[in-house]
């Protein structure tokens, strides 16, 4: 070996030696013999370091992996001896091998076990035994194995090939008839002998029945002498984890109801006696949290069960099922109210599940009713935050407490199903009493009644938040909790939490001002004060600004009293903050947009006259363009980098805002009613010099392409002067990335406005595709994967361009560029639908080559179109389905196979029976295709129902691949 190369596989060498050392590792893989060598350093322990060894079965692994079947009989031999040899030497060397060193060795047996078990070595595991016996170095290994072989077998996050699964079953077969009883019978053994001397065998053994619990005979486990050991285990403490856990999967396992309910009354039975029934002696969260996993497991068992039972329509047994059910909601409900949070995830799932019971029962008794109670009281406790989280600085636990609170609200809707008048009276009268002394109440406990009353709102169904109206008591309750909201002052409360959930809930009961509308000055103060928007918390602030927006949108025609008032309030807000480090404003740009959205929706939805509105939206947008002349001119003038970035993100953002101002209106009529046309075209003048700014190119060519794109829907025709120079400067020097952003802009306009832009399409087509074959044909790296990724979804937006302007009805485009660049633009749709395996590009190409031959290809066509359809096309529609990389198992492809079938169907129907006589009598035979199946293939074309073909083709390829 190469010992200088092996220095490097020290994580602390330097970055040459590492480098060497997976170089080395390379070599190896590939060499014939360096297995051997490996093999013979692992029998004889020729090397002391950790890192070598761990290496050596490296290279063994690869070769069992990749190239077992090219070693000789003898070879293979010595890998088998190799591996027994190192297994006999653990138990004789005076200190065990590393764990990373021993789970390798494991990994190395098992796939020599998945590969040679049905053939070579039946006796893998008698032979590993007979080594082993019950030396503790010797068992732990042998665990460590079977554990590396249930991993081969059945590790549900392996994605096996139909053949390894195939492979698995038949291995787990066979173990099951020859060895598995053997296998158990050893696992008894351990268990025995170390239970009470080595708790970290008896763990791992136990780990071990666990999992193969699953897929082995039960009644192996399932029986007196080995439940009475894991009963045992239950009480002491450094196994009861484990023995929890290996009784979860028994519970777990797939069995007839009435068996699985017998075993698991007589499990809690004996579990009960044990006393560990008793949760409130119990003060070791991390054992409770996996018996509530186990009690969780037990309650979903029967209720399986039960749904069995009575899908069954066994009655009886489904009524002792069901009062089995019911003796563990006690139990259910101590754990589901634990302080701890991950206790009482555990045992959610059962608990839902039994609610989704009681929703089935026509009636419900005092007890279940009680229990319902229990349980919404429960999760009203466990949604309340705790004094240790963290709001200003959320980490793990601050996120592992937000999901939880998600699965507590599946519980609330569950319970809204199942009895929703009580649900409602428990939280009005949560809310109420809180609310009423809101002052001397902690935080969490405030916090809480305004989010029940928020997820009353999902909890509750109706159509179109429609809250107040229908249902008397419900609206009247809602109501009552509404109006008690905004009028309690609680909106002054002083804690983050407190107020977000405040303005939540204002924002889904929108609909509460319509019929209290004397309350929205009030709300509408709290979103503009030290509340709301200026409120010290940042994360207040920026929240509201988008709930704020919400809010005013939703009361569209009630804001009118109060527009100018608003406008003049939230005026230092619209300021575009300049562009020098440490200023601090109030909100960030992202939060701006929405205040800019909402100034725009207040203006446009007054009651205002035309003049009105255009003064005000003047007074809004003027600001904006003249921040930008003078930053523009800053721009260019700037030397330093850092200095350029701030200008080119400030003009952006001014772009942005006057974009975002436009949201207002839907359409070009909206606009030219408010009288506006005239200011935006003025932007419009105001923004367009950027485009010729050559420092921060692609800041600033977004910015304005989003504009335009917002301009063609506001102004229509209006914008198309501008289009043809804006073009120009946005073809000028630009990447793979301008040019997919710039492309669904020329599509907008071509579906818009079709033949009014025909001219200026003819004119840029050609420049458009010389810029897009540039930089399609830059070289680049061999493994760049985001430079792949760009020129991939580049030629995309090239062929989506192609699309748009043929189905625009716009093919003379195309057609007037000259007969050589015509040629070449056909010829990359041809490219693009056979070369690239890539269903969506090939998917568009088919449907452009349809289209063409739908306009091209009749009598009347231009000239040596025919040609092309035979030589090109129809080759295109058989080379494509019959790659390697078309996948008819994938939909994306499906679908480009469809329209590649459609595209057939055209010619069919453009060139009639002279299309059949070609496949018949040149085309198919050129393929090698048998007459029968070319005669099949011409009836299936000619059938009147494209969706016939298009099923036969499916057919067809499938067929034809090998």
């Amino acid at each position: 070996m190469d010992e200088q190369a092996l220095l490097g596989l020290n994580p602390n060498a330097d970055a040459d030696f590492r480098q060497r050392a997976l170089a080395y590792f390379e070599q190896l893989k590939v060499s014939q013999d360096a297995w051997q060598v490996c093999a013979e350093a692992l029998a004889q322990n020729v090397y002391s370091d950790d890192h070598i060894k761990f290496f050596c079965f490296q290279v063994l692994e690869h070769q069992v992996k990749f190239k077992y079947s090219e070693l000789t009989e003898v070879q293979q031999q010595l890998i088998r001896e190799t591996l027994i040899t190192w297994l006999q030497a653990q138990m004789l060397n005076p200190q065990p091998e590393k764990t990373f060193i021993r789970n390798k060795a494991a990994q190395v047996f098992a796939l020599l076990f998945v590969t040679e078990y049905l053939t070579k070595w039946p006796k893998f595991f008698f032979d590993i035994l007979s080594v082993v016996d019950l030396n503790p170095r010797g068992v732990d290994m042998y665990l460590r194995i079977l554990m590396a072989v249930d991993a081969e077998l059945v590790d549900r996050d392996v994605v096996h090939t139909s053949e390894e699964a195939r492979r698995n079953t038949l291995l787990k077969d066979t173990m099951r008839e020859q060895c598995i009883p053997s296998l158990v019978e050893s696992w008894y053994q351990i268990l025995q002998n170390y239970q009470y001397n080595n708790s970290e065998l008896t763990c791992q053994c136990l780990e071990v029945v666990g999992a193969y619990v699953s897929w082995i005979d039960l009644s192996l486990i399932a029986n007196e002498r080995f439940i009475n050991m894991l009963l045992g285990h239950m009480s002491v403490e450094v196994l009861r984890e484990e023995a929890c856990d290996c009784l979860f999967e028994i519970v777990n396992k797939g069995m007839d109801p009435i068996d699985k309910t017998k075993l698991v009354e007589s499990l809690c039975q004996v579990l009960q006696s044990a006393g560990l029934f008793s949760i409130d002696q119990e003060d070791d969260v991390d054992f409770l949290a996996r018996f509530s996993k186990l009690v969780n497991g037990m309650g979903q068992a029967l209720i399986a069960s039960w749904t069995k039972l009575i899908k069954n329509g066994d009655m009886k047994s489904a009524q002792d099922t069901l009062q089995a059910i019911e003796a563990k909601v006690a139990l259910m409900l101590q754990l589901l109210i634990h302080e701890d949070d991950d206790i009482s995830s555990n045992i959610i799932g059962f608990c839902y599940d039994y609610l989704h019971i009681l929703k089935q029962l026509s009636a419900l008794s005092d007890q279940q009713k009680a229990n319902v109670e229990a349980i919404m009281l429960a999760v009203m406790k466990k949604l309340t935050y705790d004094e240790e989280y963290n709001f200003e600085n959320e980490g793990e636990d601050e996120a592992m407490f937000v999901e939880y609170r998600k699965q507590l609200k599946l519980l609330l809707d569950r319970l809204a199903q199942v009895s929703p008048e009580l649900l409602l009276a428990s939280v009005r009268r949560v809310f109420n009493t809180t609310l009423q002394n809101w002052q001397t109440t902690r935080f969490m406990e405030v916090e809480v009644a305004i989010r029940l009353l928020y997820m009353l709102g999902e909890a509750l169904p109706v159509s179109h938040g429609a809250h107040f109206s229908g249902d008397v008591t419900k609206a009247t309750a809602l109501q009552d909790m509404m109006r008690t909201l905004v009028t309690s002052g609680v909106s002054a409360y002083q804690h983050t939490s407190v107020t977000l959930e405040f303005f939540e809930t204002v924002v889904r009961y929108e609909k509460f001002f319509a019929v209290e509308p004397q309350h929205i000055p009030t709300v509408l103060m709290a979103f503009l004060d030290h509340r709301g928007l200026r409120h010290t918390s940042p994360k207040v602030r920026s929240r509201t600004a988008y709930l704020f927006s919400r809010f005013v949108k939703s009361l569209n025609k009630q804001m009118n009293p109060f527009i100018e008032d608003v406008l003049n309030r939230i005026q230092d807000l619209l300021e575009l903050s300049p562009p020098e480090n440490g200023y601090q404003a109030l909100l960030s740009s992202d939060d701006q947009l929405f205040i800019y959205e909402t100034a725009g929706v207040l203006i446009v939805n007054s009651e205002y006259s035309a003049e009105r509105k255009q003064v005000l939206m003047r007074n809004l947008l003027t600001p904006l363009m003249e921040k930008f002349k003078v930053l523009l001119e800053k721009l260019m003038m700037a030397q330093d980098e850092d200095r350029q970035m701030a200008l080119a993100d400030c003009l952006n953002h001014a772009v942005g805002f006057a974009s975002r101002t436009s949201k207002a209106f839907s359409n070009k009529q909206t606009v030219k009613q408010c009288g506006c046309s005239e200011v935006y075209l003025d932007c419009l003048q105001t923004f367009l010099p950027a485009l010729s700014c050559p420092l921060q190119k692609e800041v600033l060519r977004s910015g304005v392409r989003t504009f335009l794109h917002r301009m063609i829907i506001c102004l229509e025709e209006e914008v198309l002067p501008f289009i043809p120079s804006a073009s120009e400067h946005m073809l000028k020097d630009c990447e793979a990335k301008d040019l997919q952003e710039f492309i669904p802009l020329i599509n907008q306009i071509t579906a818009k406005f079709k033949t009014q832009v025909s001219p200026f399409l003819q004119q840029m087509f050609m420049p458009l595709l010389h810029a897009i074959f540039e930089v399609l044909l830059l070289p680049a790296e061999e493994n760049d994967q985001s430079a792949a990724l760009e020129k991939q979804m580049l030629r995309r937006s090239y062929f989506a361009f192609l699309q748009t302007v043929t189905g625009s009805g716009m093919s003379e485009v195309i057609a007037n560029q000259g007969a050589e660049n015509v040629e070449r633009v056909l010829f990359t749709v041809i490219q693009g639908a056979v070369d690239y395996p890539d269903p969506i590009a090939q998917k568009t190409c088919f449907i452009i080559l349809s289209k063409l031959v739908e306009l091209w290809g009749g009598k009347d066509g231009p000239v040596g179109f025919a040609d092309f359809v035979y030589k090109h096309i129809v080759p295109a529609c058989f080379l494509a389905p019959l790659k390697q990389t078309f996948d008819l198992a994938d939909a994306q492809t499906v679908l480009a196979l469809s329209e590649c079938a459609v595209t057939l169907k055209t010619i069919h129907l453009k060139r009639g029976p002279e299309c059949i006589q070609y496949l018949q009598q040149e085309y198919l035979p050129s393929l090698q295709v048998a007459p029968e199946i070319i005669q099949e293939f011409c009836q299936a074309l000619q059938q009147p129902d494209a969706k016939v073909f298009k099923n036969y083709l499916k057919v067809f390829f499938q067929r034809a691949k090998p």
